[in-house]
């Protein structure tokens, strides 16, 4: 994806400071959109495949780290916004951490051959589709933001973007749950596996967690913009 140059991001912020934020979150979604089929190549042990993959998501965590220092460094000082610099900021950084987590998860495949145990393989999937699910979900958040500034975060648009948020929270709680789930069926089993798999199972367990949790922390964020 092509990085935006300050000098676009100077006209974006001009405009609306949440231009940049969902430039942002695009490439963050994108990095998210690599998880499934890079779980896909592992299930089939293909690691050719897992390294392109962890490669692809590389770049595009690269981009989204360009933007995000891109946008702190063209946010102007005081905006005549109903939002505060620093939430804006924390918002971004929030969204970068979940670019950082895809990541993690992608390099962790890549350095380490992993087989994915048979106990454990049904819930991954479920696990994926929830982390697929709430990802989309806090993107197509953030993208009202315009809408919110718009009508200066009043009216219908509230309405709106509040059931998001509610959505994401109920979304998170259900993850959380799967989380619980596939932590149990991998501890089931563990005295049958490597115990250095094991190991690195549950970290990518939690890692697909920390991907709901951050895109709740998003929620939250929008949350504290309407009550302000």
């Amino acid at each position: 994806m092509p990085i935006l140059p300050n000098r676009t991001l100077s006209g974006l912020l001009r405009g609306s400071p949440f231009k940049p934020i969902q430039e942002h979150i695009k490439v963050v979604f994108s990095c998210i959109c690599l998880i499934p089929p890079l779980f896909d190549a592992v299930y089939r042990e293909d690691q050719e495949q897992v390294a392109d993959f962890a490669e692809q998501i590389n770049r595009l965590e690269s981009d989204a780290d360009h933007l995000k220092s891109a946008f702190r460094l063209n946010m102007p000082k005081s905006l005549f916004l109903p939002v505060d610099r620093k939430d804006l900021l924390n918002l971004i950084a929030d969204q970068d951490r979940i670019a950082d987590t895809a990541e993690e998860i992608s390099q962790t495949f890549l350095y380490r051959q992993m087989v994915v145990p048979d106990g454990i393989k049904d819930l991954l999937d479920e696990l994926l589709e929830g982390t697929m699910e709430i990802s989309a979900a806090a993107r197509e958040m953030i993208e009202q933001l315009d809408e919110l500034l718009e009508v200066g975060f009043a009216g219908r648009e509230i309405d709106k973007v509040s059931k998001m948020i509610a959505g994401v929270r109920r979304s998170e709680h259900n993850i959380d749950e799967i989380v619980h789930r596939t932590r149990r069926a991998l501890f089931a089993i563990e005295k049958t596996l490597d115990p250095v798999s094991v190991i690195f199972w549950y970290r990518i367990i939690d890692l697909l967690g920390r991907i709901s949790d951050l895109s709740e922390n998003l929620a939250d964020r929008l949350l504290l913009f309407l009550s302000k």
